[in-house]
């Protein structure tokens, strides 16, 4: 599913799947940053272009865990920890430090889609990764840049606001914002 209301694009309309299947959303509902199309979880929507903005801008964590393809080393796990050099609109970008870890045990997540890749050559292991910025597909980017593609990511939280209990699919009002 994309993290868009709807397409312009008549073939993309036809093919891709909307926000818009899930809920009854108001009028001038807009997503607060992305998911990229593979990727999965915690998606904040507002009415509130401004608070869009701030929230997008300011610098507030965004968690995620990853799956990756391969037993993901110590010495990777230093290089993300210090940031690595990505592409980014054609240039090269120094990501960021980031907060990262090694996840003992595989999260309690549903079932991943069945076109994602999983084990099927070498073992996987789960990384926890806090980021500050968000450029495009910048996990995916930083993973692979240390040897370990990522096979699927969700995002578990952004600021204080948590995946916890949510299912997929599921849409949750939340009347304050407290991040």
């Amino acid at each position: 599913m994309l993290s868009q209301m709807r397409s312009n694009n008549p073939k993309e309309a036809r093919s891709k799947r909307f926000l818009t299947e899930l809920h009854d959303f108001p009028e001038g509902i807009m997503p607060i940053g992305r998911l990229d199309e593979n990727s999965e979880g915690l998606l904040l929507l507002t009415t509130e272009g401004k608070r869009s903005d701030t929230i997008n801008r300011s610098g507030i964590e965004k968690e995620y865990y990853a799956q990756l393809d391969g037993e993901i080393t110590d010495d990777a796990l230093r290089q993300l920890t210090m940031g690595v050099e990505i592409g980014f609109h054609g240039k090269k970008y120094a990501a960021k430090a980031v907060a990262i870890k090694k996840l003992p045990m595989p999260p309690n997540f549903p079932e991943a889609d069945r076109k994602i890749r999983l084990g099927r050559h070498r073992p996987t292991s789960w990384i926890g990764m806090t980021l500050t910025e968000g450029k495009f597909r910048q996990v995916r980017k930083m993973t692979a840049a240390v040897g370990f593609p990522t096979l699927r990511l969700v995002r578990i939280r952004i600021g204080l606001i948590t995946l916890d209990g949510l299912q997929p699919g599921n849409v949750q009002m939340l009347h304050a914002l407290n991040l």
